[in-house]
């Protein structure tokens, strides 16, 4: 039974890694956004930006 053990702990961090996904999980997206297709959309126009500028950002 020892040698299974020794044998599954070839990287002995593996286990520490694993739980501290398990508890924080994965905070980084697979993808930046530079690599995803599209701009990302705020759901307002330009047009509403402009309207919405305050004066003294003429």
């Amino acid at each position: 039974m020892a040698d299974v053990e020794a044998a599954g702990d070839a990287d002995p961090g593996w286990r520490r890694r694993r739980r501290i996904a398990e508890v924080f999980g994965d905070d980084l997206p697979a993808t930046t956004t530079d690599e995803r297709s599209g701009p990302p959309s705020s759901g307002r126009s330009r047009e509403w930006y402009e309207r919405n500028r305050p004066p003294h950002h003429g």
